[in-house]
Parts: C-alpha cells; sequence; structure tokens
C-alpha cells in the first residue's frame, strides 16, 4: 500500500509528463499553418512561435509560399510589422501575394550572398521587436549557428522559418520542428510532407497539401473553360474535347526565375 501523498504526487506528476507515443502539446504560442491536415499532425496545431522551423526543399524556391503564405498574413495582422526575407531566390511577387493577405509592404527582402551576411542579418531581425515574422535561405549554417538562432527566436517569441536543402535530412538541428516538402511522383498536383522532427511519434504516411490553393486551381480551371468555349465558337475544337493540334500546351514553370518572381507556383496570379 502506497502513502496517500506519493500516490498523488505521481499522478500529478503523470498528467505532465510527455510520453513519446503521443502527439505533444505546445509549450509555447502557435500560429495555424492554414492547412488543416498538417495543422492535425503539429503540437498545439500550428507553427509554433519563439522556435525554428526548418524546411528541407528539393530547389530553394519549391513550396515556400504555398506553405508559409497563410501563417505569415496572420501574423503580420497580429503583430502589425513586416515578414523579413532574408537570402530569398527571387523576387517576391507583391500583387500575387496581396491577393491573398500578404501586402507588399508587410515585405522587408535582404538581399545578401554572403553566408556569414545572412546569418548576421537573420539574428537581427530576430531581435527587433516589431517583426512579425523571419523567413531565412540559409543551406550553409552549421548546427552552432543555427542553435543560436533558435535562441534569438526564443527570447523574442518570432515566427522563424529556416530553408535548406533536403540533403542536410539526415544531419543533427535544433529546430523544434523538421519539414521536408517534395512534389508527389504519383500526382503533380500534391505537395508531400515529410514531417522528420516534432513533439510525437514518427508519422506513417506524409500529409498531403495541394500544390496550388483553391482560388488558383479555380482561376485556372476557368481559363481553361473561356479557351475551350472560345475555340469552339471559331469552329476549331470539336464539342467533346480540345484536339491535339490545335492545343498549346506552356508549362507554368516556365515562369520561375523571372525578375518578379518567387515561387510562382505556389501563388495566385
Amino acid at each position: 500500500m502506497g502513502l496517500p501523498f506519493l500516490d498523488s504526487f505521481s499522478a500529478a506528476a503523470g498528467r505532465g509528463v510527455w510520453h513519446a507515443d503521443e502527439l505533444g502539446l505546445a509549450d509555447a504560442q502557435v500560429v495555424a499553418t492554414g492547412h488543416a491536415a498538417l495543422d492535425a499532425e503539429l503540437p498545439g496545431g500550428g507553427w509554433p512561435v519563439g522556435a525554428m522551423t526548418e524546411l528541407l526543399l528539393p530547389a530553394p524556391e519549391a513550396h515556400v509560399w504555398r506553405l508559409l503564405l497563410p501563417a505569415l498574413a496572420q501574423a503580420v495582422q497580429a503583430r502589425g510589422g513586416p515578414v523579413v526575407l532574408i537570402g530569398a531566390p527571387y523576387e517576391p511577387c507583391g500583387p500575387s501575394l496581396a491577393a491573398q493577405g500578404l501586402p507588399v509592404e508587410a515585405l522587408m527582402w535582404v538581399r545578401s550572398e554572403a553566408p556569414a551576411a545572412r546569418l548576421w542579418a537573420c539574428e537581427q531581425a530576430l531581435r527587433c521587436a516589431d517583426i512579425a515574422a523571419v523567413v531565412a535561405w540559409l543551406p550553409q549554417a552549421r548546427v552552432g549557428e543555427l542553435r543560436r538562432l533558435q535562441l534569438a527566436a526564443a527570447q523574442h517569441e518570432v515566427l522563424l522559418f529556416v530553408c535548406r536543402g533536403e540533403s542536410v535530412a539526415q544531419s543533427a538541428s535544433p529546430a523544434r520542428l523538421r519539414i521536408r516538402a517534395d512534389r508527389s511522383e504519383a500526382d503533380a498536383s500534391q505537395i508531400e510532407l515529410h514531417i522528420l522532427k516534432r513533439r510525437g511519434p514518427p508519422l506513417a504516411a506524409p500529409v498531403m497539401l495541394s500544390a496550388r490553393n483553391e482560388r488558383m486551381t479555380a482561376l485556372l480551371a476557368a481559363a481553361r473553360l473561356r479557351r475551350k468555349l472560345r475555340l469552339q465558337a471559331q469552329g476549331t475544337v470539336p464539342v467533346g474535347g480540345v484536339s491535339a493540334a490545335s492545343a498549346t500546351v506552356v508549362r507554368i514553370d516556365a515562369w520561375k526565375g523571372g525578375p518578379d518572381a518567387l515561387d510562382r507556383l505556389a501563388v495566385v496570379a
């Protein structure tokens, strides 16, 4: 028979213990990702505030805005400060982002190729009280440098996203959350989100996310329908569909790399 004091102490302690086979509760504020399926797999139901989230991408520009835009727009509305982009591969497409709630005046783009300069700018941005979020491309950052950024984010309670390449997936990282994003091989219209690190059990299957938001999908469908009706009116397309001879395919990813592009696949035109 146990002592009453010890029994009550054990019960109270047990309520505060996280078990590795359970999805952990957030120990800090979170911001909803804007993607319900992803929120369901993250501790607290969103991106952690005051902690580093590491995004491992097949290319520097791939999937960033599709994944982060809803939360960044929410953070700007809540805090009133800008989103700082450090080392972004392309210039943000302002009208496209504004159409989804992130005005261009809320963006601050720090252009630098030097790894040390990017790290310095990231630390300085994290120390600014008015900053809503920091998104930094740091492909060459080392563990010790990432740890400094993690501590700075925790001290100032800022959303911090660090973008790196897929090749570092097996390397150690101080990030609270690590996600690898890939275009699905089975369905090119889907993005696979592999949660490599979280406070919870390993994820059995990736979280699937549409490569385009609902508005973009609707716009593209409407454009296809208008083209089909126009060609039908001209008598060049059978009613049943578009003939191969008259159809012209333009690759959307051919837009990438333009002077005003940043992950064009992920933003509304």
